[in-house]
């Protein structure tokens, strides 16, 4: 771990170089580089190797159990990777590669087994964000990389982000301004008899239906962290803010009793408001919960937003940072449980 992170500003559409050659080689040094995607920061290590794969796991407190995502220019760079390709994974990546959309397949005898949380498949993806396909094209060998954050918090939409959670625990932050979906890519599994969404994200569900027809679809599934996980983003702690946070899965009226019955109770509630368009509400999502999460309220309350579209993986993550805490009233008893678990939270 770095003592002090280094930050490289970078023109998000045509990065200097200098400025990616010299990311490149600390990350062929073994040394861990947060950079922009299309979807969040990662945090980037040489995929084949094993002490920088490691160190990713300790600067984000990440559990072994919980896979990574390796990263590559093109289907080319990911030769040494991938087992086979399917004919669904190679139409896939035709029609949605660069971009936010993650495939499990099988992985190589060569892959560092830690990569896959000692799983016999792997999450590649082939991101659509200038600086990333610029780094990974001038490192020349796969690159794992999850969000630049610690493990179960708000994933980072700025560098500042990063640098909230990581300073001093990575090496190089390349600073190319706020992402543009803000939300992670889309994971489906391709290793079974039938695709599988695992983790909604860029990629719609209706997008991926076109291509491959039937795909089964498990709503808010939550995998336990002491089992290996079949991909990233599955458990039930993640993406969550560290005020205590409750989805309301109900019309504003709900939100605004909620607040006014907890007020009357002496606790302060902050409201996450997200725009009405889902894909704007994607863009907003994190940094208005870390807006939301520094301002000292006791509780945080937020609502779902339409769930076609990319509204499916806004709803998955609200799910995660509300640690699966649902309510669809105002009723005096829901009010008595949420007292209650801010009280929990004091003591």
């Amino acid at each position: 771990m770095s003592p002090i992170t280094e930050v490289l500003v970078v023109d998000h559409s045509a990065p200097s170089v200098g400025q990616i050659d010299t990311a490149a080689a600390r990350l062929r040094a073994g040394l861990l580089v947060a950079f922009p995607t299309e979807t969040v920061y990662g945090l980037g290590a040489l995929a084949g190797d094993r002490d920088a794969v490691r160190s990713v796991f300790a600067a984000k407190g990440r559990p072994a159990t919980d896979p990574l995502i390796v990263h590559a220019p093109s289907v080319e760079g990911l030769a040494g990777v991938v087992r086979r390709w399917s004919d669904e994974a190679t139409e896939l990546a035709r029609q949605f590669w660069p971009g936010p959309l993650t495939m499990v397949l099988e992985r190589t005898d060569a892959m560092v087994p830690e990569v896959s949380a000692g799983r016999s498949t792997v999450a590649v993806r082939v991101p659509a964000h200038p600086v990333a396909l610029a780094l990974l094209a001038a490192v020349g060998e796969p690159v794992a990389a999850p969000s630049a954050n610690r493990f179960g918090q708000i994933s980072p939409t700025s560098a500042a982000h990063v640098l909230d959670e990581l300073d001093g625990r990575i090496d190089l932050v390349l600073d190319g301004g706020p992402t543009t979906l803000g939300i992670e890519s889309t994971v489906i599994d391709l290793t079974g008899g039938r695709p599988v969404l695992l983790r909604p994200g860029g990629v719609t569900f209706e997008d991926l239906r076109r291509v491959l027809g039937d795909i089964d679809h498990p709503e808010l599934v939550a995998e336990s962290e002491s089992v290996p996980a079949a991909a990233p983003g599955r458990f039930l702690r993640h993406y969550a803010p560290r005020t205590p946070l409750v989805l309301v899965d109900g019309p504003p009226e709900v939100v605004a009793a909620l607040v006014d019955e907890l007020g009357r109770r002496g606790q302060v509630v902050g409201v996450v408001a997200l725009a009405e368009s889902p894909g704007a509400a994607a863009r907003q999502l994190y940094a208005r919960l870390r807006a939301a999460d520094g301002k000292g309220d006791a509780l945080l309350v937020a609502t779902s937003v339409d769930p076609t579209g990319i509204g499916r993986a806004v709803n998955d993550r609200l799910y995660r940072a509300a640690h699966g805490r649902v309510v669809l009233d105002a009723d005096l008893s829901t009010v008595d449980r949420l007292v209650a678990l801010v009280e929990l939270g004091r003591s």
